[in-house]
């Protein structure tokens, strides 16, 4: 594997990003408490499975057929970077919002992670062009570096989920008063995606 540091500081940051995952677990939880979002967050892991699959099968066919291709989407990759750490400076940071439902169905909620995430294209597109940035296309064993990767960003993104869930669950009041919190979040990580993006940029054109 190549960049590996990379690789961490990245996964770590995109992971700490209020998107749409992250979204979906804070209203959970502020609706149904901790419960409910740890629900919510083993749903998404398990959507996300589905994606890194994908991922590694297609970009295997990719890295067997072309060389180039494989170029161009690591080029794409990082540039993609660039564009959500911009989204993130540009972005009106804004609170997420409660969704109340009648009775607490934790399986339904792991269900409803597992399709939210599954059948989301913005996740395939993530995974097609984030992971060649850090593998080595000429090892014998690049499907094998693909899925580690994968796997531990899913990991990742839920250990950070079921976290932010819990603290959520125990200051619900908090979370409600502070927008400016999210804001300062949402910016300092769009500022190092852009950083990271650029560096990448210059690394895949050696």
């Amino acid at each position: 594997m190549t960049n590996l540091y990379l690789f961490f500081i990245a996964s770590l940051m995109l992971n700490l990003t209020p998107g749409n995952d992250m979204m979906y677990v804070i209203s959970r939880t502020l609706s149904q408490g901790f419960k409910g979002g740890l629900y919510s967050a083993f749903g998404i892991f398990l959507g996300c499975l589905v994606h890194i699959a994908a991922a590694v099968f297609g970009l295997s066919i990719i890295i067997a057929k072309s060389a180039f291709l494989f170029g161009v989407i690591k080029f794409a990759g990082a540039a993609y970077l660039i564009y959500l750490g911009i989204k993130a400076l540009v972005k009106k940071a804004s609170m997420p919002q409660e969704t109340y439902h009648q009775k607490k169905d934790h399986w339904k909620l792991l269900k409803q992670g597992i399709i939210t995430n599954a059948l989301n294209p913005k996740v395939a597109i993530f995974f097609l062009s984030f992971l060649p940035q850090f593998i080595d296309a000429t090892s014998h064993n690049f499907q094998f570096q693909l899925l580690t990767l994968g796997i531990w960003f899913d990991l990742q993104g839920t250990f950070i989920l079921i976290v932010i869930a819990f603290l959520i669950g125990k200051s619900r009041d908090f979370i409600k008063t502070n927008p400016r919190f999210w804001h300062i979040q949402e910016k300092l990580t769009g500022l190092i995606l852009v950083g990271l993006g650029i560096k990448l940029i210059f690394i895949s054109r050696k």
